[in-house]
């Protein structure tokens, strides 16, 4: 599993910058080394690696062991439980993302002040129409979508 998003913690560029040794970050999160290189083999956090192969964590990342570590003692979620919640937590940001770039993109296109209208036939030909313009045909199943913004 990547480096996740979880709850409030999308951080600054400063909380992101991998500065604490394995001992530090185990000390400012409240828990024991071999803890901590638990959830990086589980990828519950994945830390920033050193060309020696050493750990370094950021604050985000004890941000994330606190939030792991309440998870599991005071809510008594496991582990794979935990990381079903952040793989969750992961997918939901994406999807924010995603519906925030695709209202831009209906807003930007709102900003043409075209509107075009289409009638589908029974035949299921699809044509452009004027707006206000009836259906051609009278027997019409079209579906008509209207939209006030």
């Amino acid at each position: 599993m990547a480096r996740v998003s979880f709850g409030g913690f999308s951080g600054s560029t400063d909380d992101e910058l991998p500065v604490f040794v394995i001992s530090v970050a185990a000390e400012l999160a409240g828990m024991h080394a071999q803890t901590l290189r638990q959830y990086d083999r589980l990828g519950l956090v994945t830390p920033s690696r050193t060309r020696g192969g050493g750990r370094r964590y950021s604050q985000r990342d004890v941000s994330m062991l606190r939030e792991i570590q309440r998870l599991s003692q005071d809510e008594g979620v496991s582990l794979a439980g935990i990381a079903r919640i952040l793989e969750l937590e992961n997918e939901v940001s994406a999807l924010r993302s995603r519906v925030a770039e695709l209202l831009a993109d209906r807003d930007r296109s709102r900003g043409d002040q075209v509107s075009r209208v289409f009638s589908v036939s029974p035949t299921g030909d699809v044509y452009a129409a004027r707006l206000g313009e009836r259906p051609r045909h009278t027997r019409s199943q079209a579906l008509v979508l209207w939209s006030d913004r």
